[in-house]
């Protein structure tokens, strides 16, 4: 009998034990939301050639560190030196026929005051002085675009980036093709892809633990920046604006489950290795919230006259709406 009766204590104690885990788990699932799909991302910036011709010397090779103003790669100038040669000639030369047509107008005019020239040749001295000075303003902006085009023969990288995917080398090259991509070290950030039922639970400021895929026993920290407003409708039922919201696949496809939304999160302090695209990272977050102020909202304004006129008295004694 006794046995029997310790048997079921021992039972209810380990059922309580096991009802207690469970229950403390899912609120800690629950409360602090964790999530073993997330990324590392950064902005990627596409170089391209904004003129054609061929490429005589790169100066950087796959996955190379890059500073602002690094040479990037240099198109033969040859063409486009001969082009600024051509139209520096053109600007002196409409320089000098404005000259002659000042010189020609002055004569025209002194002519015209002592009544020695008809009022038709001062007016065709007018007009070939004002289409001299047309001419030279053109000539001026060729030789501004020539040397925009000169200019343009050595790419070099806008801040200081990584090159990668780069599929170049001394060939010819199409203005607007993209060569290269280089990935901005100043833009990385964590997205943790959570449940829509977990979002209630995440809010802007909030800590959390991130931890890389391969090292578990180092992890780092990072800041909630924002949420994600939306995510690509993949049923058809959307139009061409929702194709630049983001796509996240779902894990599972013959069963309805939660949509995800893309929480966006700023690391903090240096992270144990070198953040790359595509990283994956485990994302677990901590009840601590960094506060910030709340942006405040401008003033409405008020028509003043509008609200005159909406409670203007009506002639029985009511207000007029």
């Amino acid at each position: 009998m006794k046995t029997r009766l310790f048997n079921c204590v021992m039972t209810l104690i380990i059922v309580g034990l096991a009802g207690w885990a469970a229950l403390s788990l899912y609120h800690r699932y629950v409360e602090n939301p964790w999530t073993r799909d997330g990324q590392v991302r950064a902005n990627i910036v596409g170089i391209a050639p904004r003129v054609s011709g061929p490429i005589i010397h790169v100066g950087v090779r796959d996955n190379q560190e890059v500073k602002k103003g690094d040479l990037l790669f240099e198109i033969d100038p040859a063409d486009f030196q001969a082009q600024v040669s051509l139209s520096t000639g053109q600007v002196l030369n409409a320089e000098a026929n404005l000259t002659q047509q000042q010189q020609n107008l002055d004569r025209q005019t002194d002519l015209y005051k002592r009544r020695v020239n008809a009022l038709q040749d001062l007016q065709n001295a007018q007009d070939s002085f004002a289409a001299a000075q047309a001419q030279l303003v053109a000539a001026k902006a060729n030789l501004k675009l020539a040397k925009l085009n000169l200019s343009y023969t050595k790419v070099v990288a806008p801040v200081d980036r990584y090159v990668t995917n780069m599929n170049t080398s001394e060939a010819y090259v199409t203005a607007g093709n993209q060569l290269m991509a280089l990935v901005d070290t100043d833009s990385f950030w964590v997205a943790g892809y959570f449940k829509e039922t977990q979002l209630p639970h995440i809010e802007l400021g909030q800590k959390a633990n991130l931890t890389f895929m391969g090292y578990p026993n180092q992890p780092f920290e990072g800041v909630v920046r924002s949420v994600g407003w939306g995510v690509y409708v993949q049923d058809g039922s959307g139009n061409a604006g929702t194709n630049l919201l983001p796509s996240i696949s779902q894990t599972v496809d013959w069963v309805r489950l939660p949509q995800r939304f893309a929480v966006r999160m700023q690391v903090v302090g240096r992270p144990p290795v070198p953040l790359r695209i595509g990283q994956t990272v485990y994302v677990s977050m901590t009840p601590m919230v960094e506060r910030t102020e709340a942006p405040q909202k401008p003033p409405v304004a008020v028509d003043h006259e509008l609200t005159k006129r909406v409670n203007l008295p009506t002639a029985n004694g009511g207000s007029q709406s």
